[in-house]
């Protein structure tokens, strides 16, 4: 299977799996981002945040979480789910998030599954998953997957 393939196909698995969107990226150091961090860490931005002061070289280069590699797969998921939409009730209002299932568990078993539908395809690979459980910088990664763009209030647009 040639890369292109490979990449509709694990793409359209996400979709399958409940995913809204699935970009891949090359696993490179993010020198712009690097230096915005270091900036952003110098100038205390990051208030009681203490733990983003914490391996920076990882948050930075994806190769030094996952030796060797070579991509990076961002994909995008929504918690929210229709039957605990109370918009047009008296309801008490609850975030998205905190409804259903815990969004961590479930995307991180969606993203076991895609992990291991791509090895059904390629082989054995090297790889790890993560849903706000490493010190990685996923909004970089989606932006630079191709997923959106950041927006002047941070979020993925």
């Amino acid at each position: 299977m040639d890369s292109r393939d490979l990449t509709v196909a694990v793409k359209n698995y996400a979709l399958q799996l409940g995913f809204d969107a699935c970009g891949f990226a090359k696993a490179e150091f993010l020198e712009t981002e690097a230096r915005r961090l270091e900036e952003w860490l110098i100038q205390q931005r990051h208030g009681t945040m203490s733990w983003m002061e914490n391996n920076f070289d990882k948050r930075v280069d994806p190769t030094k979480l996952v030796p060797g590699a070579k991509s990076v797969v961002s994909v995008i998921g929504s918690y929210f789910h229709p039957e605990h939409d109370h918009n047009n009730d008296n309801s008490p209002k609850i975030a998205k998030y905190a409804l259903g299932r815990d969004y961590h568990k479930v995307f991180k078993n969606k993203l076991k599954e895609l992990f291991l539908f791509t090895e059904s395809l390629v082989g054995e690979i090297e790889g790890r998953f993560f849903v706000d459980s490493a010190p990685v910088l996923d909004k970089a990664w989606a932006v630079r997957s191709g997923l959106g763009w950041m927006g002047k209030n941070s979020n993925i647009l």
